[in-house]
């Protein structure tokens, strides 16, 4: 039975490829900062849960002791784009802090935990980080700007875990609806534009993206890493 463990597990596409590990009948760890949401989540997958914030180092140290001792795939799926939450200002500190908490929460995140649970890698791991098409200049400021050092990070963590046989790649989605991602801010309009520009004519799934993963984390993709997978109906050409 493998030990999986997928950051931002609670909602959305993250419980969506919990889902999808579980339904193969791995033995999953789901990791938010919201405890009670995360609590309801395991419940349902028959999952089990560690509430804390993946972007602090202290944070992350401590809840190393509710982690499993073994992993054989890490889903690195927390972040979201931080300056929906936020005022916008061009006063220099706002913007620094601004910036800050998109690298903290998207990339930071990822790093902090992938370090901190590499020695408990099992050889021929898996390592699977979301990104965002917004890392390939579709815009988004310090968000798009986040995702993108998380696939430059993702190439180095390639060659530095592959003699050990693990990978390290990036989902990559468009659109995706049925996710915490827009806070409820996104209108029709906005959906069909997104939409106009895929090649298949709909929105993304939590499942499109979880599917996807699963295929990374399988046997057949031992030979599949440090890339970007994108996801997103053709709205971005990986070419």
């Amino acid at each position: 039975m493998r030990e999986i463990v997928v950051t931002g597990g609670g909602t959305g596409i993250g419980h969506a490829i919990a889902a999808a590990f579980v339904s193969l009948g791995d033995r999953v760890t789901i990791t938010g900062r919201r405890e009670q949401v995360l609590k309801q989540a395991a419940t349902s997958l028959g999952a089990a849960y560690a509430a804390f914030d993946a972007g602090s180092p202290t944070a992350v140290r401590e809840a190393l002791r509710s982690l499993p001792e073994r992993v054989d795939v890490l889903v690195n799926n927390a972040g979201g784009n931080t300056n929906l939450d936020r005022r916008q200002s061009v006063e220099l500190t706002d913007v620094a802090a601004a910036w800050q908490a998109n690298l903290n929460a998207n990339l930071m995140s990822a790093v902090l935990v992938t370090t901190a649970l590499a020695p408990r890698m099992s050889e021929g791991g898996r390592i699977v980080s979301i990104g965002s098409i917004a890392a390939r200049g579709t815009g988004s400021g310090s968000y798009g700007a986040a995702k993108a050092a998380l696939e430059s990070w993702t190439a180095d963590l390639a060659a530095e875990l592959g003699p050990r046989g693990i990978t390290a790649n990036i989902v990559s989605p468009g659109l995706v609806l049925d996710t915490e991602f827009f806070r409820g801010r996104l209108t029709e309009q906005g959906i069909r534009a997104r939409v106009e520009n895929t090649r298949n004519g709909r929105p993304g799934t939590p499942a499109d993206v979880a599917d996807t993963v699963l295929f990374l984390a399988s046997e057949g993709a031992r030979h599949v890493t440090g890339q970007v997978l994108h996801v997103n109906g053709g709205a971005y050409l990986g070419r």
